[in-house]
């Protein structure tokens, strides 16, 4: 916490438990009291881990902490994971203090009772974060998976989503609206997954009271575009905004009534497209004015607006938070965001394109070491997690280290990443995943064409899906990368499948991977006699996103066709590996790794 009237360093109100507890994130629900949201996972006692999240309460100082999420009572027949989350930060009336969260209801039951289901599902209250009353304001719902409100404190949309007869989700997400003044719920639209990241509908993120409107998404021509939805009953509907190369896909809020002023798209760097007029302008302004012509965003507002919290950062910074002043027109700096790093020299992240087998123009960023001439350097080619994801131009810890230490760092937004359309995204990352790697592999040859990576020292470094895609590169085109670095990698598709068996998401996680030969076809582990050159693998042991099993599994048959393998596990860590030793050791080790590797 930092107090900006008075200046002097920030101080801790809260410190991250460590281990698989993470913070997530702390607002102000009063000037003096803090939200803050942790998440974790325990085993569910057959080894299996299950995620689960707690909502607290505290003041600026961190006393009187308490426990915003309701207890489970021993009643309960199922174990309560998640917090909820607050949907809105006022209620009528403007009673100060109050939230409100939705919330998962479990059904109870009384010996001698039948049971009482009528409690079961996801319902909205009303919370005092100091007294901790609360007033059930949306009776809970079995199927209700999202609810909306207005900023004013009104519920405006709802979200349901089915369950086949096997409890599993289904792919329909039917939304439903509230006429203002009204209580009942009318039909909205239809939303289907089609894929993860993908699908087809007007999906609501947003409402607008003052001008009674849900702003969300949908796709045109393939590509995510941000429509309007009245909320009068007369179902209009506006294209608000659309790209004709990338989705439009965030929308920018800000405030505690979380007004909409904007959305974003990401071509070669992120641009926001303002609807508010003001803002536009002070933003091209700062953007000017700040050194280095950094991107600007702005982070949250004063009840008022009339003070602006923003965050300006670039590719070779990362960032100060700033206060503006609407009245004054000052900008005072808050808290820069890694100060360890100042004057550190980083490299710049250039946006390139290079031609995939097919002719394909694959999208990328290229960063060079700092000073570097850019010629036969040891070089990385680092693919993205997700796969429904994509590298953004901007500050990157992981390339900023490897390009510090003299690589050469090309980040590829392979076909299966998000943010350019259907037609890119192909089936995803793992059903398409031939096309995929092919792209990916196709960075690194683009490299050594270019003359930029000497070819005896190009490695591939990747997280989540990116490591998988590092293992699976190099069962496609053995021998291309000389070294292999990969961190909590999924590498058996059908493992990777099994692993949301017993949660109702299965179906949907299956649909994702498919069935046919391309399962075996793409599991690394199933593969790994292919891989020619050395492996190290790293992965937190209580990851919930994959499990740790996964590298286990790849190490053992990695070690069976007699290859080099070296497997790092971080005790008590999740996917993220969020604790500064275990980073400070995956950078050390994947360096000294990569360096002998390449023959010192």
């Amino acid at each position: 916490m930092a107090n900006i009237a008075s200046g002097g360093e920030a101080k801790a109100a809260l410190v991250e438990p460590g281990g698989t507890e993470t913070l997530s994130f702390c607002r102000w629900a009063t000037d003096n009291r803090l939200l803050c949201l942790i998440r974790g996972a325990v085993d569910d006692g057959t080894g299996r881990l299950v995620g689960f999240s707690r909502m607290f309460a505290l003041n600026a100082d961190g006393s009187n902490r308490v426990m915003v999420t309701r207890n489970a009572t021993d009643r309960a027949l199922n174990v309560l994971q998640y917090a909820g989350s607050v949907i809105d930060w006022n209620v009528p009336g403007g009673t100060p203090g109050h939230v409100l969260m939705n919330r998962d209801f479990e059904p109870k039951t009384d010996i001698g009772t039948l049971i009482n289901k009528s409690d079961e599902g996801l319902g909205v209250e009303d919370v005092d974060v100091v007294s901790l009353k609360r007033n059930l304001v949306e009776r809970p719902k079995r199927d209700a998976r999202e609810y909306i409100a207005n900023g004013r404190g009104d519920v405006r949309i709802m979200g349901r989503q089915g369950f086949n007869g096997s409890d599993r989700l289904t792919n329909l997400i039917s939304y439903s609206y509230r006429k203002a003044g009204s209580r009942d719920w009318l039909p909205l639209s239809e939303v289907r997954v089609v894929a993860q990241g993908r699908s087809t509908g007007f999906n609501p993120y947003a409402v607008d009271p003052a001008k009674d409107l849900a702003y969300g998404f949908d796709q045109i021509d393939g590509r995510l575009a941000l429509y309007s939805m009245a909320l009068n009953g007369s179902g209009t509907r506006t294209l608000v905004l659309s790209r004709p190369d990338v989705d439009v896909d965030s929308l920018v809020q800000i405030g505690r009534d979380r007004r909409v002023v904007g959305a974003s798209y990401a071509t070669e760097k992120r641009t926001i497209a303002f609807f508010d007029p003001q803002l536009k302008a002070l933003s091209a302004a700062l953007q000017k004015a700040l050194p280095g012509n950094p991107a600007v965003d702005f982070v949250d507002s004063s009840a008022d607006e009339s003070k602006l919290l923003l965050l300006a950062s670039s590719d070779v910074d990362p960032g100060k938070f700033y206060l503006f002043n609407k009245a004054t027109r000052q900008l005072a700096e808050v808290l820069p965001v890694r100060p360890p790093l100042a004057g550190v020299a980083m490299g710049t992240m250039k946006p390139i394109t290079f031609a995939a087998g097919d002719g394909t123009q694959i999208p990328g960023y290229l960063t060079l070491p700092p000073g570097s001439s850019g010629r036969n350097l040891p070089a990385i080619v680092m693919p993205h997690g997700g796969p429904s994801s994509r590298d953004e131009w901007g500050f990157d810890w992981l390339v900023q280290y490897y390009a510090n230490h003299g690589y050469a760092v090309l980040q590829p937004n392979y076909r299966g990443s998000s943010g350019y359309g259907a037609d890119f995204y192909q089936k995803n990352g793992f059903q398409s995943w031939r096309t995929a790697i092919g792209d990916v592999d196709d960075a690194g040859r683009w490299l050594i064409k270019q003359g930029i990576a000497d070819p005896k020292k190009l490695a591939i470094v990747g997280w989540s899906y990116g490591g998988y895609a590092a293992l699976q590169s190099g069962v496609l085109d053995p021998g291309l990368y000389k070294a292999i670095v990969a961190v909590a990698p999924v590498t058996d598709l059908e493992h990777l499948r099994q692993e949301s068996e017993g949660f109702t998401s299965f179906k949907l996680v299956s649909d994702f991977i498919g069935q046919g030969p391309h399962v075996r076809e793409g599991s690394p582990a199933q593969n790994a006699a292919r891989i020619t050159v050395p492996v190290l693998l790293f992965h937190g042991d209580k990851d919930q996103n994959v499990n740790a099993e996964e590298s286990r599994f790849m190490a053992d048959r990695l070690k069976d066709a007699g290859k080099s393998v070296t497997l790092v596990q971080f005790p008590g860590l999740d996917h993220q590996l969020a604790d500064g030793q275990a980073r400070t050791r995956l950078l050390s080790e994947s360096n000294a790794f990569l360096k002998k590797a390449f023959g010192g």
